[in-house]
């Protein structure tokens, strides 16, 4: 089996709209995809309706949290998005992304940038706007030549100059948030430094402690001292370890399956969930 348990639609800032993703999971050679728009479900429907034969799709989402200044994702799975605590906070979340944009295109332009709003508003389309959709923006006006160079201190990375700070869930709340709604909680890309401050082991002990479930260890952005570390460091911690793409469509450079998630850590995720269930395509067998 290959899991692949990080990836995008046109619900946030993928380019690939959710039928088109898991039709090309498939053809990537994908059993099960999990789709984690950031802080929105917005492309389940779509995704469940399009789902190939053969290929399995996890409903999820990254969470955008917050500790101590350090800006972190969180990966739920399979909870159930009707839980009103849950939506509540989710919804926060949304509502200040475009506030947050504007921000942050205010900045730019002060630093001499001729971006726009209505430049941002085009690529976002239907999604939730996010920093990849500035950084798409930045790209197009020839700022940086792709969108990871954008995220740097000098641009968009967190407390750089262009930066804006929006409403983000606690991530010990979002652990108790999404276990209450049935769910699984996973750490995405915990040591992916050049994206900025990452947490410290003694923190990701501390959630570990609070009910996350796992770490996001196999990731484009990790080399492999760091995922050897991270795999030391989950082993002493009891917390599962998964492997992603974080597909983004073409607006990164990785691929679907580019890193996978072993079966039986998958197996166990799904053993752990009881908000929502994998959903497989037409025709095809749940291979839990």
């Amino acid at each position: 089996m290959r899991i692949d348990l990080h990836a995008h639609s046109t619900a946030s800032d993928g380019t690939d709209t959710p039928a088109e993703l898991v039709r090309n999971a498939a053809a990537a050679g994908l059993d099960v995809v999990a789709l984690t728009d950031h802080d929105t479900v917005g492309g389940y429907a779509e995704a469940t309706a399009a789902l190939p034969d053969g290929l399995t799709l996890v409903t999820g989402a990254e969470l955008s949290c917050r500790l101590d200044g350090v800006g972190l994702h969180m990966l739920a799975y399979l909870f159930d998005p009707l839980e009103p605590e849950l939506f509540r906070e989710r919804e926060l979340v949304r509502d200040d992304r475009t506030p947050r944009a504007q921000a942050m295109i205010g900045k730019l332009r002060e630093l001499g940038v001729d971006i726009t709003w209505g430049q941002v508003a085009r690529i976002a389309g239907d999604g939730s706007v996010g920093r990849p959709h500035i950084a798409t923006a930045l790209v197009e006006l020839g700022v940086v030549p792709t969108v990871s160079d954008a995220f740097t201190e000098q641009w968009l990375a967190n407390g750089g100059r262009a930066y804006a700070e929006k409403h983000e869930f606690d991530p010990f709340d979002a652990i108790r948030l999404v276990k209450a709604a049935g769910g699984v909680t996973v750490l995405a890309h915990p040591g992916a430094v050049k994206r900025g401050n990452c947490v410290s082991e003694a923190e990701l002990a501390a959630m570990a402690a609070a009910g996350l479930d796992g770490i996001e260890v196999d990731h484009m952005d990790h080399d492999p001292d760091t995922r050897a570390r991270l795999r030391v460091l989950a082993a002493d911690l009891g917390l599962l370890t998964t492997g992603s793409s974080d597909y983004h469509g073409s607006r990164k450079t990785c691929r679907l399956g580019e890193y996978t998630t072993d079966p039986e850590i998958y197996g166990e995720i799904t053993r752990r969930a009881t908000g929502a269930f994998p959903v497989p395509g037409a025709g095809g067998a749940l291979r839990a």
